[in-house]
């Protein structure tokens, strides 16, 4: 079946954090017409119940297809992926595409078979990065944290304000202080929101870490399930939808056009 050329592709996270998956997507297919989703009024799931999130994001979801018709939806968001992904595949007639922790590139670039894995409280305990890891990290120590706080630091940083570099101190802290953390290389970076602060975690880790996270890979499995689709001539407007309009959204206007995102819109 054709799909038409101004099909957009749809990301949808809880917040900004989602932009860390847009920004490769967009270098990847700079043509392709874009609409981004955030769930403000349900912010921050990180801290919500498995419940909770199961039963709101594939009913979002659901309304936003019906609206904008896309091509392919992106769940940018680790904590609703590792939740909800397979509802939300079942729901919809599109491709789906998740976001979960990227622990087998971790293990692949690991020397001391440490690995820490930073996300929100409802990632880390989740049995789908118990599945990773045994999968793909099995000689690995795989040491878990959960920070709402750089959740915050990351929304903040996009609205321009002043941060606390003891946010990201503290977040690291939660890793390094568990038993092998003194040998730790590499952390996975397990919320979308937690790349846009990547520049923060460096500057406050005590040693050189290596940071990875899924943007990449992710950008590389969109091209492959459009490949062969038509798409438009040049690049397009790009549409941020928010569950809740507030004075945050439009302190954001400048992030978000910096990705593109042009026209705000209420859901």
């Amino acid at each position: 079946m054709s799909v038409p050329e101004n099909a957009p592709l749809l990301f949808f996270d809880s917040g900004v954090g989602g932009l860390s998956i847009l920004g490769p997507a967009r270098e990847t297919l700079p043509n392709a017409p874009i609409v981004y989703a955030a769930d403000r009024a349900g912010f921050p799931y990180g801290t919500k119940s498995e419940a909770e999130i199961a039963a709101r994001v594939p009913a979002l979801l659901g309304r936003l297809v019906e609206r904008y018709r896309p091509r392919l939806a992106v769940i940018a968001c680790n904590t609703a992926s590792t939740i909800a992904l397979a509802a939300v595949r079942s729901a919809l007639d599109i491709p789906v595409v998740g976001t979960v922790p990227a622990i087998k590139p971790a293990a692949l670039q690991s020397k001391s078979r440490v690995i820490g894995v930073l996300g929100t409280d409802a990632t880390v305990r989740q049995p789908y990065v118990d599945r990773l890891a045994a999968e793909h990290g099995a000689d690995c120590v795989i040491l878990r944290h959960g920070s709402a706080a750089l959740v915050a630091l990351a929304e903040a940083k996009l609205r321009g304000e002043p941060l606390d570099p003891a946010v990201a101190r503290d977040a690291l802290a939660g890793l390094f202080d568990q038993p092998g953390g003194d040998r730790m290389d590499v952390v996975v970076l397990a919320c979308t929101h937690f790349p846009l602060v990547q520049p923060e975690l460096e500057a406050a880790s005590p040693r050189p870490l290596i940071f990875t996270h899924g943007g990449p890979g992710i950008a590389r499995r969109i091209a492959y399930l459009t490949q062969g689709q038509s798409w438009p001539a040049r690049p397009q407007e790009g549409i941020a939808v928010f569950t809740r309009l507030d004075p945050d959204v439009e302190a954001l206007r400048p992030a978000l056009m910096d990705y593109g995102l042009t026209r705000i819109e209420g859901l």
